[in-house]
């Protein structure tokens, strides 16, 4: 793992680092999961969010347990004015979760209290590294021009979809031929007006930034980043920053879930999530409860509703399923279905687990590609749809359920059988599966000591270590 066994330094000593995350579950867990590898170098880490949302990273990580670096991740809950959000719209005609913009821009908030932080921080640090969401750069804007103080900036996207932005700049990469490029959604149409307006209002705060981190690493991305690497002064790609190694061995605090997939047989199992912020109606349910169930593929299938603003307050709506189904599901022994929050990676990570039907989040699908599962593509907002042409024009790990040229259509049963069918159960399918358990040994083994990921990762830790007077800057 990046970061593991080096022997801190003395130029490490008395830098810490502040870790500023997007409020939105997908962006707390990458820089949760960050903050536990910059802490292995013996740095300390601290990490800044609303008072629920830090609350709501810390129970959801999984992989590892927090209790164990608790002296060296500190968390920082800001009190934030009260706003009031609606209830997922399973019936929007664009999937992106407009219902949490009010939480969304309430980020912007963090300005001060991470200023005061850094404030405090400084005297008595001989560094203070600052680490951004990419989306809300705006918040470090107080504190750059502190000499001991340098900001980095991350982002919670794949290379794929900003090299394919800065095409039009430095020339599109070799990898997206041009079946690839005409099946680019077009700009602004995966996301709301809200949500594109805040992204740019913020695009005037990104000088700030003295770098950017990524999420991904040279086996997965290595044509993306060397585009990227023309138009970035410094850059690092540390990923995978979710644990490569979990252990899936019993234990008092094992999923249940868990137990279930003991008693398949290896590759058999196809896991179906679609992430924190999408909400399905009752028909498109119905629809993949048939098309799962009609496939004859066994599945772990984990059916919640989107987030709220706040996931601690309020009545969840509960998502049906048809009348008997699930009664039927379980005495057939065909699949599990959960409606807790379930340990994904713990799941990705067993043997018998063999797909991953997903909305593609970049999370979910570096885990996915870390553990070497193919994924069956079902994006519904934002980056996903650039991510699941990565997953499936460019890597060749995984299938289509869901064109995006189609996102406002319904999904059919007969689609969902065949595509579950495909990726589990075809000749096809197991050459994909080839493809995404070699591209998972590759990413372990970048991670490994002497791989890329952990040359860059060392590089990075080195660099913010590393003493420069202001006018080096």
């Amino acid at each position: 793992m990046a970061g593991q066994g080096r022997q801190a330094n003395e130029n490490d000593k008395n830098v810490v680092v502040v870790m500023v995350p997007f409020p939105a579950q997908g962006h707390l867990n990458q820089l949760l999961h960050l903050s536990r590898l910059i802490s292995s170098y013996d740095i300390h880490v601290h990490y800044v969010g609303t008072i629920t949302h830090c609350r709501q990273a810390k129970i959801r990580v999984h992989g590892w347990n927090p209790v164990f670096t608790s002296h060296m991740i500190h968390f920082h809950e800001v009190p934030t004015p009260a706003f009031s959000s609606p209830p997922p719209n399973p019936h929007a005609s664009l999937k992106f979760p407009s219902h949490l913009q009010p939480s969304f821009d309430a980020a912007l908030l963090l300005r001060e209290p991470v200023a005061a932080l850094v404030s405090l921080l400084s005297p008595t640090a001989r560094r203070v590294i600052v680490i951004h969401d990419s989306f809300i750069p705006s918040i470090i804007q107080d504190v750059v021009s502190i000499p001991n103080v340098k900001a980095y900036s991350f982002q919670p996207v794949s290379t794929f979809l900003i090299a394919c932005y800065y095409s039009e700049i430095v020339g599109k990469p070799l990898a997206i031929d041009d079946d690839v490029a005409r099946k680019l959604p077009r700009r602004g149409t995966t996301m709301t007006s809200e949500m594109m307006q805040l992204v740019n209002r913020q695009k005037r705060h990104h000088k700030y930034s003295s770098g950017v981190l990524f999420d991904t690493c040279r086996a997965i991305e290595a044509p993306f980043l060397d585009v990227l690497a023309k138009v970035n002064a410094k850059q690092w790609a540390i990923g995978p920053f979710n644990p490569v190694e979990v252990c899936n061995k019993s234990t008092d605090q094992r999923h249940n879930c868990l137990e279930w997939l003991d008693n398949q047989a290896p590759d058999s199992v196809i896991y179906v999530s679609f992430g924190t912020t999408t909400t399905l109606t009752n028909e498109q349910i119905h629809a993949l409860a048939s098309g799962l169930e009609k496939s004859d593929q066994k599945f772990v299938w984990v059916l919640r509703d989107a987030d709220k603003g706040d996931i601690f307050t309020g009545n969840t709506r509960v998502c049906q399923l048809p009348k008997g189904y699930e009664e039927r599901i379980k005495a057939k022994g065909q699949g599990k279905i959960l409606r807790d929050w379930a340990p994904q990676l713990e799941i990705l990570a067993h043997v018998s687990t063999g797909g991953f039907m997903s909305h593609c989040g970049w999370n979910s699908c570096m885990e996915s590609m870390t553990m070497g599962v193919p994924m069956a593509t079902w994006p519904m907002h934002s980056d996903q749809p650039h991510n699941a042409l990565l997953v499936t024009e460019v890597l060749k790990i995984g299938v289509v359920v869901k064109d995006w040229t189609l996102c406002n259509e319904l999904v059919e049963s007969q689609t969902i059988e065949k595509a579950v069918k495909e990726l589990m159960a075809s000749e096809e399918g197991e050459k994909i599966r080839k493809r995404a358990m070699e591209l998972g040994t590759a990413v372990k083994r970048s991670v490994a000591e002497g791989g890329d990921t952990h040359r860059e990762f060392d590089d990075f830790i080195e660099h913010i270590c590393r003493f420069h007077h202001r006018s080096h800057l």
